[in-house]
């Protein structure tokens, strides 16, 4: 403790403030890297909250004691990453997140014996409403949703109901596509009792009109241009795969073409069959008469009464048959209704590239197709298209060179390396921690450990540490010159008189080292204490 106190007082206050200082940063330092690298690794809980389920949340998280942390004006919330799951499971126990609107729980929390049937209608629209929302926001692409329901009550002696309807506004990530559109209006339109799907509009956050009702055509519900663009992609999209499958990913470019008829036409023919005679009704009217009567001579003797008529006697007879057969002839009437959206042609083209191979110099190499090829490529998109020469369908498939190489294929790991799925989550945490143990290596070894050497030594020490090498060049300057001695015959002869020469020189420096030494024994012992710290 004496030796302690010595070389404490040996320092100086200036000095030990000095070493105080630096103790302390490098504590702080070094607490700042432990706590950093020890800190646990903190993932999202939950994204693009309302401020009122983020509130709920963290006010849940603190009492829990869970740490937390908030990003996005408090529309993300982060946790450690080993109790997301426990936490996600007891949130969605207690109902959270709500979605930033009123469910059906509105009326778990209300007194239904003294409330209203007004309030009780109320609060049924807006629980549905709240819902319609939550359902909607649960789709891919959209944000934020907002449902305002429209239910008028059917008035007292009125034959005829109002219709009701529905706005939607939307906050989307991108652009939605006109059947997503359309998949959100029958959503709403299905769920609400007498609503139908013309009857609800919806816009974006832009202002802009996704839907009216103006575009609902009567071929089920879809409009012309969609049922077109509906139908190129589906076909686009079949004749991209069967092509790229070929050619190779990314190598094919398809642009495809369908000239649609969407009249609508009734037609009816009807048709007589003069061999198909079928018997309706057959009549049969058979006649028959007779007469009888005497032929001569007539007289007044004859015509007298009791006078005897001569002549001979003759008798008349008649036949008469009529038959009528009416027939019905076979007639078949067929009424032909024939919708819109017929397809009249189809264009296709195909641009596919070349085949690239590397040389001696692993240079890639452009190869056009062979027209083999593209004839087995055209006689796959006709298969894939249903081509139809009478119809008048198009197909062209034409080789050439695209503007960009293709690109390197990234492959999958495999083996024993695909079983520690290895995140980019977990990449840029170690490469934080690597850094972390460089920065306090280079800290400790280039900036902490000579300013803590150059603290601990006293100002006289070092004076004396610089003065030992500087020994010879404080001599009398007479003591410092040494005779001239001619020069030897031979080499050895030289190297001895040099010897000689710098012997001398160290000797005079021991002994003005030893004359130091004698007149500072206590300086003399730390220089020695410090070189046996110093030396390895």
């Amino acid at each position: 403790m004496q030796s302690l106190v010595a070389f404490a007082k040996t320092l100086g206050p200036a000095r030990l403030a000095a070493m105080g200082a630096v103790a302390a940063a490098l504590i702080g330092f070094f607490a700042f890297l432990i706590l950093r690298v020890t800190a646990p690794q903190m993932i999202p809980l939950f994204t693009d909250l309302p401020f009122e389920d983020s509130a709920a949340i963290v006010r849940d998280l603190e009492r829990q004691g869970v740490p937390y942390e908030l990003k996005g004006d408090g529309a993300i919330v982060l946790v450690p990453k080993d109790r997301v799951g426990r936490l996600r499971m007891q949130l969605a126990e207690m109902g959270l997140p709500k979605g930033g609107g009123v469910g059906y729980e509105i009326f778990d929390k209300s007194d239904s014996l003294g409330t209203t049937s007004f309030v009780q209608n109320i609060n049924h629209l807006r629980a549905l409403e709240g819902e319609l929302a939550r359902t909607i926001r649960s789709l891919d692409r959209v944000q934020a949703a907002r449902v305002h329901l429209v239910l008028p009550e059917r008035p007292l002696f009125a034959r005829d109901r109002p219709q009701p309807s529905a706005s939607i506004a939307l906050k989307v990530r991108g652009r939605l596509e006109a059947q997503q559109v359309r998949a959100v209006r029958h959503l709403v339109a299905s769920a609400v009792n007498g609503l139908k799907p013309e009857r609800v509009s919806i816009v974006d956050e832009t202002g802009r009109l996704l839907a009216d009702g103006a575009d609902v055509d009567v071929i089920g519900g879809i409009g012309a241009d969609e049922r077109k663009v509906a139908y190129e992609k589906r076909l686009r999209e079949q004749v991209e795969s069967i092509v790229s499958s070929v050619v190779g990913s990314g190598r094919a470019r398809v642009q495809l073409t369908a000239d649609f008829d969407f009249n609508r036409i009734t037609q009816t023919h009807d048709r007589y069959d003069p061999e198909g005679r079928v018997v309706r009704s057959s009549q049969l009217r058979e006649e028959t008469s007779a007469t009888a009567g005497k032929q001569g001579e007539v007289t007044v003797g004859n015509q007298l009464p009791g006078a005897d008529q001569q002549g001979a006697a003759t008798q008349d007879q008649s036949k008469k048959s009529e038959e009528i057969i009416n027939y019905e002839i076979s007639r078949t009437t067929k009424t032909e209704v024939i919708e819109g959206g017929r397809v009249n042609r189809i264009s296709v083209a195909v641009l596919v590239d070349g085949i690239y191979s590397r040389n001696e110099k692993d240079e890639l190499v452009y190869q056009a197709r062979p027209k083999e090829d593209l004839e087995r490529i055209a006689a796959l998109v006709r298969s894939a298209i249903g081509f139809n020469e009478k119809r008048g369908d198009q197909v062209e498939v034409v080789n050439l060179r695209f503007a960009e190489a293709p690109g390197l294929v990234v492959t999958e790991q495999s083996g024993w390396m695909s079983y520690f799925q290895i995140t980019k989550a977990d990449i840029m945490h170690t490469v934080e921690l690597v850094i972390m143990l460089v920065l306090g290596l280079v800290v400790f070894i280039f900036v902490l450990r000579p300013l803590v050497n150059r603290i601990i030594t006293p100002e006289h020490i070092a004076a004396l540490t610089s003065a030992i090498p500087n020994a010879s060049a404080a001599l009398p300057a007479g003591a410092a010159e040494t005779p001239a001695i001619p020069p030897a015959p031979s080499e050895t002869s030289k190297k001895i008189e040099i010897a000689q020469v710098q012997g001398t020189v160290h000797l005079q420096s021991i002994q003005k080292v030893g004359e130091l030494a004698d007149r500072n024994p206590h300086e003399t012992v730390s220089i020695i204490r410090q070189w046996l710290h110093e030396t390895p």
